[in-house]
């Protein structure tokens, strides 16, 4: 058993808390920028028609969304809110195995993304747990937000990491 005295306890340590940092600096910078831009959003574009930036392609649309993607499950804000609690729970859980810096920015995005939506669902209108998310990027077939952006990204990067055979701990799956 390795103890704290054990060099490579000491060293597996280090290691750890500079992908847990990663994670934690991913997470916030995400979060700040998701809800920097909804609190902008929210004042200019609220009650304004969309503004076209790239014709055809990309536009900004100020929406509130009370379900999840494309708006499905609108009637099931508690439980999408319970969910993404629990998802932030289990992430977290999750970062103090983090030793893959492919892993540590795929969770932290998927963290951001998460609490991201979930302070919306949290504090704004209609209630506490239900309330609904601030979208205003329009793709043309959605409308999104900074939080959506980053779990698409956390998606990618964690598919892509366990498709390689890649664990949380940077070790590579033996391939049978």
């Amino acid at each position: 058993m390795r103890t704290h005295r054990d060099p490579s306890f000491v060293r597996d340590a280090a290691g750890s808390r500079t992908y847990v940092r990663l994670f934690t600096v991913v997470a916030l910078v995400v979060l700040v920028i998701d809800q920097v831009t909804k609190v902008i959003a929210v004042e200019k574009l609220q009650g304004r028609d969309s503004i076209e930036l790239v014709p055809g392609l990309l536009s900004l649309t100020f929406l509130r969304n009370p379900g999840a993607a494309l708006s499905t499950g609108a009637g099931f804000t508690l439980v999408l809110s319970l969910i993404a609690i629990a998802v932030c729970i289990g992430v977290i859980r999750t970062a103090s195995r983090l030793r893959d810096k492919g892993w540590a920015v795929g969770l932290g995005l998927l963290l951001a993304g998460a609490l991201g939506n979930l302070v919306d669902r949290i504090f704004r209108e209609p209630a506490p747990l239900r309330g609904h998310v601030v979208d205003f990027i329009d793709y043309g077939v959605f409308v999104g937000n900074v939080a959506d952006i980053a779990l698409t990204f956390a998606a990618i990067i964690i598919v892509w990491r366990a498709w390689r055979g890649i664990r949380l701990d940077g070790t590579r799956e033996e391939k049978s």
